[in-house]
């Protein structure tokens, strides 16, 4: 497997999202602030109003059963190649390549898991829509019982301050199959890497700042490192190729067993 690696421009990448303003607005939705379009300057509105129905729940109890497939990381990388994000304009590749571009970029396993869970727009997976994929996520609780109650109808939903992410109810996508892979099936990465795979499509929050009043004192650390992240993942995009399968395969070994419940 060769993929393409190219060093992030980071003055390159600021330009650009100054370039979006009206893109990036937010707007007021369910008493939740929610992005108008996505960090690529997609329409969101599309994956927003899917993701809000009761089929989001139904798919989330689906797929806590990892009964899909049993596979190494590797297997996982190859059936990518199937893989287009319609969210991603930046390329029309696989999403194997964006994948280890990222990773070989700054070099830590950790990102070479954040894109696996894309696997789930293939039949064997469900084949899924897209909107229940990839696309930014956030937390949602319209769907609750308690959203016409007035005690809990507030800007923080159900929500209490300070509560902690793992503590909101977000969207489904690719992250959170991945993370709840990773978690299930006994990975040693540390909690940070976790973090990162669970909520690198969070850019409402670590682009735009909304949400923040529910991260407590453990996310505030993990988000230092979703924001280095972030450089790598959105900027480290070419078409040159090379050679990096041996070190990832090596990587792979270290954090994860041989075969994982999908």
């Amino acid at each position: 497997m060769t993929v393409s690696v190219e060093k992030p421009n980071v003055t390159q990448a600021k330009s650009a999202e100054q370039a979006l303003p009206d893109a990036n607005k937010l707007v007021s939705n369910d008493q939740f602030t929610v992005p108008q379009n996505n960090a690529f300057g997609n329409t969101f509105r599309d994956y927003e109003v899917g993701a809000r129905t009761d089929k989001v729940k139904k798919i989330r109890e689906e797929y806590k059963k990892l009964n899909k497939a049993e596979m190494g990381i590797w297997e996982c990388c190859e059936l990518l190649n199937e893989v287009v994000d319609d969210s991603d304009p930046d390329l029309d590749e696989p999403q194997i390549q964006h994948l280890l571009q990222s990773a070989e970029a700054i070099e830590k396993t950790i990102l070479m898991k954040t894109d696996l869970g894309k696997i789930l727009v293939l039949p064997k997976f469900g084949e899924l829509p897209q909107w229940a994929v990839v696309g930014d996520t956030f937390p949602y609780f319209k769907e609750n019982p308690d959203f016409k109650n007035p005690k809990y109808n507030t800007n923080n939903g159900v929500y209490s301050e300070g509560c902690g992410l793992d503590n909101l109810l977000m969207s489904w996508g690719h992250d959170d199959y991945m993370y709840m892979v990773a978690k299930e099936n006994g990975t040693t990465l540390p909690q940070a890497g976790l973090f990162i795979i669970r909520y690198h499509s969070f850019y409402p929050l670590h682009k735009h700042g909304a949400y923040a009043q529910f991260i407590n004192e453990e996310d505030k650390k993990n988000m230092k490192w979703l924001h280095v992240f972030n450089k790598y993942d959105l900027y480290s995009k070419s078409k040159a190729h090379v050679d990096v399968k041996p070190y990832y395969e090596s990587l792979i070994a270290k954090y994860f067993p041989a075969k994982l419940k999908w």
